[in-house]
């Protein structure tokens, strides 16, 4: 039957793997995220941001091995000290027992603060989604705006151009009747005060 701490420590484990596989999960959205913004400034700003993440990852991976490595040695010393010692079998055991327990306590709690560790940037990168979510959403909304506003634009400038070729259509129209006008007039004047010619 497995000792109480072995089930903790097991457990700590379980929990550091699934923080784990979260944070890379996290790092990968965010990167894909980064990898999708429009804009140099916001691609460089996002991909900076999972720089730091995978920093902070490796960082929490490390000191789990460590405290893994930790383990172990502790765990071969004091099996090579039972070895070497001899004498009396209860005494060592006991002494071994304690030992054993005190550093099973002492690699809890460091996993235990890995898997905190590890929970808080689980925390900060769900944050950090988010908020870029949020900042997507809008400049998405900003971005149908302008759309919008383009296309009434584009309509006002068709329409100004339409207004401003009927205008030359209505000025050539107006000069062409004035000039027949003129015209008439001065046929009409011609007949009257010359016409035999």
């Amino acid at each position: 039957m497995a000792a109480p701490q072995d089930v903790h420590v097991r457990i700590c484990n379980q929990e550091i793997v699934k923080f784990d596989l979260e944070v890379k999960a996290l790092i990968q959205d965010l990167e894909q995220l980064a990898k999708e913004q429009d804009k140099e400034s916001e691609k460089q700003l996002l991909l900076q941001e999972v720089e730091n993440h995978k920093k902070q990852m490796l960082s929490n991976q490390a000191s789990w091995r460590k405290a893994n490595l930790t383990c172990k040695i502790a765990i071969d010393n004091l099996e090579k000290a039972e070895l070497l010692q001899g004498g009396d079998l209860l005494r060592q055991r006991k002494t071994t027992k304690e030992s054993l327990a005190e550093t099973s306590s002492t690699i809890t709690e460091s996993l235990m603060g890995i898997s905190r560790m590890m929970a808080q940037q689980v925390q900060q990168s769900e944050e950090a989604m988010q908020s870029l979510v949020t900042s997507s959403r809008t400049i998405l909304d900003a971005n149908e705006e302008f759309k919008s506003m383009s296309g009434t634009i584009q309509l006002g400038r068709k329409l100004i151009t339409k207004y401003n070729r009927r205008e030359l259509t209505d000025k050539l129209l107006i000069f062409l009747a004035l000039a027949l006008f003129l015209a008439t007039v001065l046929y009409i004047v011609k007949k009257r005060l010359f016409p035999f010619l």
